[in-house]
């Protein structure tokens, strides 16, 4: 890839805090040129001349018009958001490693202990000013947590999950070992690894393979005593399955920060159901000053010609 003797033209899109990600790009003196716009009618006339996209739901619309375009940065961990149709096949795609693992890792833990400490019950009996020593708390340490997904981020929930005294059994496309996985499964094995947990976390990317993965017959896999914990997409989950098996307690629970609509609407059923949790997809806050960096080092790379780095593979979809 040649350097490029023209400066490059960077548009940060997102619908909130365009002009705060915008005020951290640092690009090499006098090569790199910002636009900045948080509408897709503010987008619009800015696309024709971007050679890069820093973007968080970027209307797919507007690929068509980006005649320069050869590279996007995604804001969030996931991208699924950016490998649309409509994105030319020459567009390079690269996405934020390191970042979003300790979040999601402390999110998982965390919703692990509320279930063995028995942090709701507790709180109930002391609204009702109740003292009900009887109600004992559980180790989290000896139990199994199964990781689907082991990427960068499975990877960092297994570390601290191990590091917390748990079992760890992973699934992955490839089945490879991972340190600090006891057992590591393909996915054709994925309701054999379910039968092991007391916990399950759901960290895989959305990809046509993994869309509906965890369906009637996965769940049906899975522990009356277990807990589900999707930190990944909500359309991986089949939520009409897994309402049934909530409402009919064939697994103890469910700890959703995704969903298949987001937000979540108001009269969905998880919102009243006891034994689920929603939280408004903030397991892995996108953090600007935590994400910058990363986008920065690729721009110095992209407007000196050289390789980008953490490329994502369309074909697999991460």
């Amino acid at each position: 890839m040649p350097r490029r003797r023209r400066p490059v033209t960077v548009l940060v899109y997102r619908p909130d805090e365009a002009e705060r990600y915008a005020g951290l790009v640092r690009g090499p003196r006098g090569a790199v040129r910002v636009a900045v716009a948080s509408t897709p009618a503010e987008a619009e006339p800015l696309v024709p001349e971007i050679d890069a996209l820093w973007a968080w739901k970027f209307p797919p619309g507007l690929y068509e018009k980006a005649g320069r375009l050869a590279w996007v940065q995604a804001m969030g961990a996931g991208v699924d958001s950016v490998l649309v149709p409509e994105l030319p096949r020459h567009v390079t795609v690269t996405r934020s490693p390191g970042i979003f693992g300790p979040w999601m890792a402390e999110y998982v833990l965390g919703w692990c202990l509320w279930v063995t400490q028995r942090m709701e019950t507790y709180r109930e009996a002391q609204r009702e000013r109740r003292w009900i020593g009887s109600v004992q708390p559980e180790r989290l340490a000896g139990r199994t947590l199964v990781v689907v997904g082991l990427g960068d981020i499975g990877r960092s929930i297994a570390r601290a999950a191990s590091a917390a005294g748990l079992r760890v059994v992973g699934v992955s496309r490839s089945g490879r070992a991972v340190k600090g996985v006891a057992r590591v499964y393909r996915h054709s094995a994925l309701a054999r690894a379910l039968a092991e947990g007391d916990f399950l976390a759901l960290v895989l990317p959305l990809t046509p393979e993994t869309r509906g993965m965890i369906g009637a017959q996965a769940i049906g896999a899975m522990r009356r005593e277990a807990w589900l914990i999707n930190v990944g997409r909500g359309p991986l989950v089949d939520e009409d399955a897994l309402l049934s098996a909530l409402r009919e307690r064939r697994i103890a629970g469910a700890i959703l920060d995704v969903f298949a609509v987001e937000p979540l609407p108001a009269d969905h059923p998880f919102w009243a159901m006891e034994n689920v949790v929603v939280t408004p997809h903030v397991s892995g806050p996108d953090l600007p000053e935590a994400i910058a960096p990363v986008f920065n080092e690729n721009l110095a790379r992209f407007v000196a010609g050289r390789p980008l780095r953490h490329v994502v593979d369309r074909r697999r979809g991460y």
